[in-house]
């Protein structure tokens, strides 16, 4: 059993609004629901949505009505505001003060996502059968091949993976990415080609409760150097990195052939809503 924490408190600047309940699916899904239906489907006892206040009853009203079933089935929901941790700001913390919030809602080891990511039930699955056997001092990543997550209409952020093995040693967070006119894959920043097999991470992860303790131990240290910083965020991948450098965490990497959907910029959405034209979420009904 697991939880699945899903972070949902975006403010979703370069789509131009709220990404987490935009319709996607041929019923009226959101990618959020997709998230929910493939985390009950691999054995989630719990989600956790980690939310702003300004959108929490819509989000409420949206789950109360779609996933009715999942909690008659005894499946509890939980939601935490983001912005009432810590003092106040514009924007959200990050995604590591994301996963943080959501600790007091955590009793064992959980599955970390993105509302605004599609990532499949197959995805899914494979993350939360690790997530089940982590030792406290280990994590779980689903990796993607590249070529599975880049967008038709603009280019795109990626961390790409370095592997050795079955373990992740690095995260090289590239910008720019984009398939060119001759099919080549680059990136802007740092310049580089990279191959469609490439493997990168979409936030998919899965950590063991005792996760929570060094990632509160990274925020505060974030605070003291950053948090006079009006943009400045605590991103996961990044403590994550930290903690693998001081060789106190190992990071197992599960991959995937599932491709990733999601709609970074706006013109993103067609696309996305034809390629999940076929796939209807399983379950979740009022």
């Amino acid at each position: 059993m697991f939880a699945l924490v899903v972070m949902a408190a975006g403010i979703g600047r370069r789509f131009g609004g709220d990404k987490q309940l935009v319709e996607v699916g041929p019923d009226g899904e959101t990618f959020l629901d997709y998230a929910i239906s493939a985390a009950a489907g691999a054995g989630a006892s719990k989600v956790v949505l980690v939310v702003r206040s300004e959108i929490e009853p819509v989000l409420r009203t949206h789950v109360d009505a779609r996933h009715g079933d999942l909690q008659r089935a005894g499946i509890e929901f939980a939601y935490v505001r983001q912005d009432e941790h810590g003092a106040p700001r514009s924007k959200p913390w990050g995604t590591a003060h994301a996963v943080l919030v959501a600790a007091a809602e955590v009793d064992g080891p959980f599955v970390v996502c993105n509302a605004d990511d599609y990532y499949g039930p197959e995805a899914m699955s494979a993350l939360a059968a690790s997530a089940t056997g982590l030792d406290d001092d280990e994590a779980c990543l689903c990796g993607y091949g590249l070529a599975r997550t880049l967008s038709a209409t603009g280019s795109v952020s990626r961390g790409v993976c370095r592997l050795s093995g079955d373990r992740l040693t690095g995260i090289v967070e590239h910008h720019g990415v984009a398939r060119q006119a001759d099919g080549a894959i680059t990136s802007s920043e740092p310049a580089a080609a990279l191959s469609d097999d490439t493997i990168v991470s979409m936030n998919l992860w899965a950590f063991p409760r005792a996760a929570f303790d060094w990632i509160g131990e990274s925020f505060e240290r974030f605070l003291a150097d950053h948090g006079g910083e009006a943009d400045a965020e605590c991103l996961l991948p990044t403590v994550v990195a930290d903690r693998m450098a001081q060789r106190a965490l190992s990071v197992r990497m599960v991959s995937t052939t599932e491709a990733w959907i999601g709609v970074t910029n706006p013109d993103d959405l067609e696309a996305a809503r034809a390629a999940l034209a076929g796939h209807p979420a399983a379950g979740g009904h009022p």
